[in-house]
């Protein structure tokens, strides 16, 4: 990991394109003896009070790394951003709750110390893919585990969960569990069921749906969706309608002719209209 790192690093510092420079890899926020507690800064040279990309990787919480970032930190750093990307301790090490609240001390670690490399500690944008989707739209509507840290909901500028399907828990697992018994097939032995908690209580707790209210300065969102998957359509139509009864602005993208790889794959490619949408997004 650490060879791909230093390649990547390579080619985005040589890259004629764009006038770049990648401050620090494998920054530890927490625990420096916990390997997953460390994130990457990519920032444009000369960089001050810029704004802030905080991306969380997908990967089912029980894989993934803050390496697989695609064009985002070319794009991001092309539109006058720092870009950082996360990592966190996974499923089944360790419990969901751990995992919300490493995600949560990392954004909370750039909040503090995001001046030194450019970045502006009060404008911050949340995103995610996958996974990814349900840490970012949970930390940006239980105000618990940034308050933990000492952000307060006020530096974040917007929420960008991008194909998530556990919005609403509780939903997707009985989704997911009525269609595989219609059909008469087994019940998957490490689903959500499990990976939330195997408890209701807990299975609602993580829903982002739950937390959303007035009043709380929750950030705006834009909502990543694969159009024609009933599973993350469903779910971010849900998040979208709950956030709005609240009075919270949210808009969603609906990608078509995609899938649950290609929609986070194209973000920062040219002529993609979802990345049309973020541009607009995040310069308002």
């Amino acid at each position: 990991m650490k060879l791909f790192a230093a390649l990547l690093v390579a080619m985005i510092t040589s890259s004629s394109l764009v006038m770049a420079q990648v401050a620090k890899l494998d920054i530890p926020y927490g625990d420096s003896s916990i390997d997953r507690q460390v994130l990457d800064i990519y920032a444009p040279k000369d960089a001050k009070k810029l704004p802030v990309v905080f991306w969380i990787h997908g990967g089912g919480w029980v894989t993934g790394d803050k390496a697989s970032v695609q064009s985002k930190p070319q794009w991001f750093l092309q539109q006058g951003c720092v870009f950082v990307s996360t990592n966190y301790r996974l499923l089944p090490k360790v419990e969901m709750e751990t995992i919300v609240r490493d995600v949560a001390k990392s954004l909370g670690w750039v909040h503090k110390n995001i001046e030194t490399y450019g970045g502006d500690p009060n404008r911050i944008f949340v995103m995610g893919h996958s996974a990814g989707a349900q840490l970012a739209a949970l930390i940006c509507t239980d105000e618990r585990y940034l308050q933990a840290e000492g952000v307060p909901f006020s530096v974040l500028q917007g929420c960008v969960p991008v194909d998530g399907d556990t919005f609403d828990i509780p939903a997707i697992i009985e989704t997911a569990e009525t269609r595989r018994r219609v059909h008469k097939q087994p019940q998957a032995n490490f689903g959500h069921r499990e990976k939330f908690g195997n408890s209701p209580d807990k299975h609602v707790l993580f829903s982002a749906v739950t937390h959303v209210a007035k009043g709380k300065g929750i950030p705006p969102f834009l909502i990543f969706h694969v159009s024609g998957h009933p599973d993350t359509s469903a779910q971010a139509q849900r998040l979208n309608s709950v956030l709005n009864e609240s009075g919270v602005s949210s808009k969603l993208y609906g990608a078509k002719d995609s899938d649950h790889s290609k929609i986070n794959n194209d973000i920062g490619v040219p002529n993609d209209p979802g990345t049309a949408l973020l541009l607009d997004f995040i310069k308002h």
